[in-house]
């Protein structure tokens, strides 16, 4: 497939212009250009259309970050955007509720395992918040133990370098622990005996549960008086219609959903047990958008498609396709040391190992570096959509099959991978995390 440097003028151009007055020069950590390879990959995109997006400069690409994963159906997806023009014509927030809050409300507590009540938020940082605090409140502690990403928030992202400007008690009431160590969250409860209000924690990562994992974390955490939290930001309506409760079978007692929740429009929702959701009613938890019109339109929509177009089935399907792909070309290139797609089909990350001879990242910019030129763009993971087909599957295992083989040819060459990137290395969006994870960018 040819490989071709894109022309991003215009996308460099607005750069100029944003990095003077935007912080960071735009919304999200995920989104910077020292993400990608800078001078090489778009800075902006400017639109989209199923699984394709254009940038500003008119270069087009197939997209895996999908927004960094909230459209799970595509880009302008007809159904979606159609609830969305309807609701418009009637308004967007009003003086009082609307009974899309009652309607949408009752469709996740149909589907989730564990809802009973429903309060929507904006963010997933919104929902994790609010269910961190319920527990609080709920079980009259303060120390939160903690396994993945959880949010912007206080309470979470003290204990990451990008904590400047939040109190340091924070850092005393947060423990991490493990994936699939229950020693370590044994550990979480063995110093603070009766001070951990809840385990809140990523049910599915990239590794699966060993040996009942998550049932033990459920009956050790009961067991010692806290709440179990699933943040299901990620796993809600992808892995499954109820999200990984429903998958694995482990009811937590209060849950987090966003993202493909409503394809792209900004809403989240906590949800979970009779007893413990009504401690919203004394502890606050309100702000002026929360029962914002078009977003529940957009998710009320979006939940329906998936259900009935059987739209999980799909992603698990092509996901599938892509992960047995790549890893039969990396074995064929004989680069399966150094690359390796790994996860459940559905939402696969890409592993880059060094093994002592590079850097990890220098790896993973050489491979963003050749997709980016081959129309692919693509940041470490793939976040599947209804509208990845079989055929743009194989497009883009088409790319990685002439990636891989740039990555064999410069390893075969034994010469430093920095003599062929043209742009700098890829830098992570934190550079400390004391919750033991592997580090994935979500957010």
């Amino acid at each position: 497939m040819d490989a071709r440097k894109p022309d991003i003028t215009r996308s460099n151009a607005l750069w100029h212009r944003a990095e003077r007055i935007i912080p960071m020069g735009t919304q999200t950590y995920s989104k910077r250009p020292n993400q990608f390879v800078d001078g090489l990959t778009p800075k902006y995109l400017e639109r989209g259309r199923g699984c394709l997006t254009w940038d500003v400069d008119g270069n087009e690409y197939i997209d895996y970050v999908m927004a960094c994963q909230p459209v799970i159906l595509g880009y302008c997806d007809p159904d979606v955007d159609a609830a969305i023009i309807e609701q418009l014509r009637n308004g967007i927030v009003f003086s009082l509720a609307t009974p899309l809050e009652v309607e949408v409300a009752e469709r996740l507590i149909d589907i989730i395992p564990c809802a009973e009540g429903v309060r929507f938020g904006k963010n997933g940082a919104d929902a994790t918040s609010a269910a961190v605090r319920v527990a609080r409140a709920v079980t009259e502690r303060e120390h939160v133990a903690y396994c993945g990403y959880h949010g912007w928030h206080d309470w979470y992202i003290a204990n990451t370098d990008r904590n400047a400007g939040i109190p340091r008690f924070n850092q005393d009431l947060t423990h991490a622990f493990s994936y699939n160590d229950l020693d370590s969250l044994a550990q979480v409860f063995e110093r603070h005996k009766n001070q951990i209000a809840c385990v809140i924690m990523e049910p599915l990562q990239v590794a699966e549960p060993k040996d009942n994992f998550l049932h033990k974390v459920r009956d050790l955490a009961h067991a010692n008086g806290a709440l179990l939290v699933f943040d299901e930001i990620i796993t809600g309506f992808r892995f499954a219609e109820g999200g990984a409760q429903q998958l694995i079978g482990v009811t937590p007692d209060l849950a987090c959903f966003a993202k493909a929740m409503s394809n792209g429009m900004p809403v989240s929702a906590v949800v979970g047990k009779h007893e413990y959701i009504q401690a919203l009613e004394n502890t606050f938890f309100s702000f002026t958008y929360g029962g914002e019109t078009l977003s529940l339109a957009a998710a009320r929509a979006t939940i329906d498609k998936i259900r009935r177009e059987k739209v999980i089935d799909h992603l698990w399907t092509v996901g599938g396709r892509l992960k047995e792909g790549f890893n039969a070309l990396a074995a064929r290139h004989g680069v399966e040391d150094f690359v390796q797609c790994l996860g459940y089909p559905c939402r696969t990350v890409v592993s880059f190992d060094g093994r002592g001879r590079f850097d990890s990242l220098e790896i993973k910019t050489l491979f963003q570096q050749e997709t980016i030129k081959r129309g692919v763009l693509f940041g470490g993971y793939h976040s599947m959509s209804f509208s990845h087909t079989a055929d743009i599957v194989d497009r883009t295992l088409e790319v990685y099959d002439d990636t891989m083989k740039v990555l064999r040819s410069i390893i075969d060459q034994n010469k430093p991978i920095t003599d062929f990137l043209e742009g700098p290395v890829v830098q992570p969006v934190f550079r400390k995390v004391n919750d033991f994870m592997a580090q994935t960018t979500r957010r």
